[in-house]
């Protein structure tokens, strides 16, 4: 999902980097426009820290991009559909899924390309990369699309990913749609194979969306291709949903505000970073540094980082953390900038420790930690230790519903509630079922990604 420069910024280049960053983001959001497509805030878990020792601490940083206007104008997009055809999907999910393939068709515009590639245990370019124009022609199609023979999945998505290179350009948003029902047994075929792919996408600017069809579909291979290329993952159980998830997932390209987003976290010589929680961010010994390749209006991203403090008096006001942040306007391509940072001040006093903690960064950390320990149930049950796995959850959910209760977040107590039920689930029947272990390591991928549309 990211992938990083590397080049480095010692110790007084934290402040050199803090005074090129305002003055980057002030030359980027008055010269370039008026108001900035995207805000960034640097919190910690506390505002005050205990002073006279030293410590761990939660910092959140929040990309939040402005809703796009009713009418405005939108980048246009160069989208192509995977469709399995392999004898799985014969009957209605076939039928289904041409009919989803067809709506999201229509919702094009003429800038807009449009190519859709299929397969079994062969590959067909069926309607090669072009504008979304001879709308009637392209209908006819994906019409005589049938459902027989093995599954090619590797294959498919390379071949989408040459149909999407013919148009590639920063004035549009790149991305493939991949759509299966089964396993790959043609080809490459491992997580890992598909997780290359992904991370050599998203080099190029391409996002791959994976969308797994009922209970027979790899959900790791699925989740590590749009994982490690920052698309979107989704879980339908039922083929007459496929519609559903087409629509969100065409609505989410067609408001992509900004891209190309680079941002990276510096850290004063007091503060170390230690991990990026639910990110594959690179972490250095005075910076963690992070890329999101796309931003849709009205969308919040965010990144966790884990830090350790070195002993500090009380009555101090230190600077914790200094964020920059570079992106593209989707629409114009042109680059912008923008800059945050956050202090604390330590302190004896155990009230105001207490009374300074930030529950909004504390809930998202929770998601976090959540869905790496919905992937942790998994391994688990994988090995067999069903009962090991339910432990996993129950307690994941205790943690939940502990922050919940001090922050008052109901959305987190219903995440408590739903985690804790499918941990009963799971002792029940001694084992994770299949559809259970695709819901959780759907929903692991959508919280770690802030996944807006589900």
């Amino acid at each position: 999902m990211t992938h990083m420069r590397q080049d480095r910024v010692g110790r007084t280049g934290f402040r050199q980097l803090a005074v090129l960053g305002g003055l980057v983001a002030m030359f980027a959001t008055t010269s370039m426009a008026s108001t900035p497509l995207i805000s960034c805030k640097v919190e910690l878990d506390r505002a005050v820290l205990p002073a006279g020792k030293g410590q761990t601490a939660v910092v959140k940083v929040s990309l939040n991009a402005v809703e796009m206007a009713d009418g405005a104008k939108r980048a246009p997009v160069n989208v192509a559909i995977v469709l399995d055809r392999s004898g799985s999907m014969s009957g209605d999910k076939i039928r289904n899924a041409k009919a989803a393939t067809i709506e999201a068709l229509k919702r094009l515009g003429p800038d807009d390309i449009f190519s859709v590639v299929t397969y079994n245990h062969a590959i067909e370019t069926l309607v090669p990369a072009q504008r979304a124009t001879q709308v009637d022609a392209i209908i006819r199609q994906i019409n005589r699309i049938k459902a027989e023979g093995d599954t090619a999945l590797f294959g498919g998505v390379s071949q989408a990913a040459a149909e999407v290179r013919k148009h590639l350009g920063p004035e549009r948003i790149s991305r493939i749609v991949l759509l299966s029902d089964g396993r790959a047994n043609v080809g490459p075929q491992s997580p890992e194979d598909l997780g290359r792919l992904g991370a050599s996408l998203i080099k190029e600017g391409i996002s791959v969306s994976s969308i797994g069809l009922g209970e027979d579909y790899n959900e790791d291979l699925m989740t590590q291709l749009a994982q490690r290329s920052d698309g979107n993952t989704y879980f339908v159980a039922e083929s007459m949903d496929l519609a559903r998830i087409f629509t969100s997932e065409f609505g989410d390209a067609l408001n992509v505000i900004a891209k190309d987003i680079e941002l990276v976290i510096s850290f004063p010589e007091s503060v170390h970073p230690i991990k990026v929680v639910g990110h594959d961010g690179r972490v250095r010994k005075d910076r963690v540094e992070l890329r999101f390749n796309q931003i849709y209006g009205g969308q919040e991203k965010y990144a966790i980082v884990e830090v350790s403090l070195d002993e500090t008096v009380a009555g101090v006001k230190k600077q914790i953390a200094q964020a920059n942040v570079t992106y593209k306007d989707a629409t114009s391509g042109k680059p912008f900038a923008v800059a945050s940072a956050v202090d604390a001040t330590y302190s004896d006093e155990a009230d105001q420790v207490a009374a300074s903690w930030n529950t909004d960064v504390r809930s998202a950390w929770s998601v976090n930690v959540n869905a790496m320990a919905y992937d942790q149930a998994i391994q688990l049950a994988d090995k067999g230790d069903a009962q090991e796995a339910a432990r996993i959850l129950n307690q994941s959910a205790a943690q939940l519903e502990k922050e919940a209760q001090e922050s008052g977040d109901e959305a987190l107590r219903g995440k408590a509630r739903y985690v804790k039920g499918q941990a009963d689930q799971i002792e029940k029947e001694g084992q994770m079922s299949k559809f259970i272990r695709k819901l959780l390591r759907a929903e692991s991928q959508q919280d770690l990604s802030q996944q807006r549309s589900r």
